[in-house]
């Protein structure tokens, strides 16, 4: 049994609530620790006063207070190496160690390992000055793709509707150097066309276990308008992905991938994100991450049927199998909340009421993101606020019963999309 287990949970956001949340469904829940956490991960875990980018601070807690078990939310620590440091220490870590993390912290490694995997992706050149992007932007279509090379808070990819705008980015990435060393290298890219979906497997370095797919909403706006955000909401299943297409994903996306790596000398183990276009030309790989999607964790793990610590335990162990992901039929939406002026310049510090009795209503769970306690009371203390999650035997039922918690919800300058899972309750039929 996993009685007197501890599990600590990196990350302040909505999906290190939505793991701390799944981890306490278990059957025989661990002993729960979020560092940071945030005012949702208080109401059930020890939060502990540790920054997530805090490699050094992490790791002393981790060898003072021996977890059973650290799953790391964020990239940003993956990308520096955290896994490697607590393996050193002989702690057990989910979450792929810095030379594999470098599939998110790295585009352009990504890309080079996709491309000698024959993993379907777009067409791209690579440049380090801004004078030959320029001269091969003139050669590509109005609309093109612009990504720094690094990690850059979600705001490193340009989506270009003309080449007006791809030349601004080209500027400010390798000149500007907007992104400072995240951007001193650049990769420009073919516009893909066709539906976004997100897809997570577990992988423990031999295997990858498909989890249920989900598909997010990146533009701040309803109809998919305005800047692009870390995320507005996502829901589970998503129709794009039809089950002929499931094995097709394995066979042509993770399996080439992890044989590459391999090749490489590379073990993967943890989540493996990739961010896929389903469209004319088929599967196409738009990017991976070395981590849970977020608002995308949110949608599905509360889909998952039976318990998730011994899940990641036999991915850190080797011992993964097909078998042991089982998943709800019911469907599953994420309505993110916002600050007003996210992505923009917004405040902080704002009470925030109703989270009981949203909470009150069948199906749904309240994710927190940016919230912290002060004086007794939740307030805002980021961009992304709330993720209002609600589960539903069909996804109407589960849309409606999130916007119904969201209107129970209030705080100054509230934002949030309308529109999260519209594209797939108005599909038509195939």
């Amino acid at each position: 049994m996993l009685g007197g287990m501890k599990v600590l949970v990196i990350g302040s956001g909505g999906r290190e609530h939505a793991l701390a949340w799944k981890f306490s469904q278990d059957r025989d829940p661990p002993e729960l620790f979020c560092a940071p956490g945030n005012a949702g991960t208080a109401t059930f875990c020890r939060n502990v006063a540790i920054k997530a980018d805090d490699i050094q601070g992490l790791c002393e807690w981790a060898r003072t207070n021996r977890p059973d078990l650290v799953v790391v939310g964020p990239e940003v620590p993956l990308c520096a190496g955290i896994a490697d440091r607590l393996q050193f220490l002989g702690v057990a870590v989910f979450g792929p160690r810095q030379d594999a993390a470098r599939l998110e912290g790295s585009k352009i490694f990504s890309k080079d390992v996709m491309e000698s995997a024959g993993v379907p992706t777009a067409r791209s050149c690579r440049f380090r000055d801004s004078r030959s992007a320029l001269d091969y932007l003139k050669t590509l279509p109005p609309r093109v793709v612009v990504k720094a090379d690094g990690l850059a808070a979600g705001k490193g990819v340009v989506v270009a509707e003309r080449h007006a705008e791809a030349e601004q980015a080209i500027h400010d990435m390798l000149d500007g150097r907007m992104f400072g060393d995240a951007g001193t290298e650049i990769l420009v890219e073919e516009f893909l066309e066709g539906e976004e979906a997100s897809i997570l497997a577990l992988v423990d370095g031999n295997r990858a276990v498909l989890l249920p797919a989900s598909q997010d909403h990146k533009r701040v706006g309803d109809g998919d308008t305005g800047p692009n955000t870390g995320g507005m909401g996502a829901y589970s299943p998503a129709p794009v992905v039809t089950p002929a297409l499931r094995p097709l994903i394995e066979e042509q996306v993770f399996n080439p991938m992890l044989r590459e790596l391999s090749r490489r000398g590379i073990r993967y183990q943890g989540v493996l994100y990739a961010g896929l276009m389903i469209g004319p030309q088929g599967i196409k790989v738009l990017e991976f991450n070395c981590r849970f999607g977020d608002p995308e964790t949110q949608a599905v793990l509360p889909r998952l049927d039976g318990d998730l610590v011994p899940l990641l335990q036999s991915c850190v162990t080797g011992t993964l199998q097909a078998g042991q992901v089982k998943q709800r039929s019911q469907a599953c939406v994420c309505v993110v909340t916002t600050a007003g002026g996210y992505p923009g310049h917004y405040a902080k510090g704002t009470p925030i009421d109703g989270l009981a009795a949203a909470a009150r209503i069948p199906g749904v769970v309240v994710f927190h993101a940016g919230t912290e306690l002060k004086d007794g009371r939740v307030v805002t203390s980021g961009g992304r606020v709330l993720g209002v999650t609600a589960l539903g035997d069909t996804l109407q039922v589960a849309v409606s019963r999130a916007y119904e918690a969201v209107t129970a919800v209030r705080f100054d300058g509230m934002h949030y999309r309308r529109d999260i899972a519209a594209r797939a309750l108005n599909r038509k039929p195939a």
